[in-house]
């Protein structure tokens, strides 16, 4: 993907993003290839340890998420599936 598509993928500003790819690319966590047809461009792409790291972060959200959920009784989680739901639809409504 290229830091232009990324910009509007993320809603941020292209020099922004621009930035951003530098860390991740400083820290190895993603790189960067000339693109095939434009020269003026780069792809960006993950690199095996940053999928790594990615992979470990929703990990650990996702065990600390149903360590949460285990706390609550059937009326909470009904009501929180019931948010989530209304959350969703006002995601999907967005521009």
């Amino acid at each position: 993907m290229t830091p232009g598509a990324l910009a509007i993928r993320e809603r941020v500003r292209p020099p922004s993003m621009t930035r951003v790819i530098a860390s991740l690319a400083d820290m190895g966590l993603v790189e960067r290839v000339p693109h095939p047809v434009d020269g003026r461009q780069v792809l960006v792409s993950v690199s095996e340890s940053g999928a790594e790291l990615v992979k470990a972060a929703r990990r650990a959200r996702q065990e600390w998420l149903a360590d949460r959920l285990a706390t609550l009784d059937e009326d909470q989680r009904e009501l929180l599936r019931q948010a989530a739901e209304l959350m969703s639809a006002l995601v999907d409504e967005s521009p």
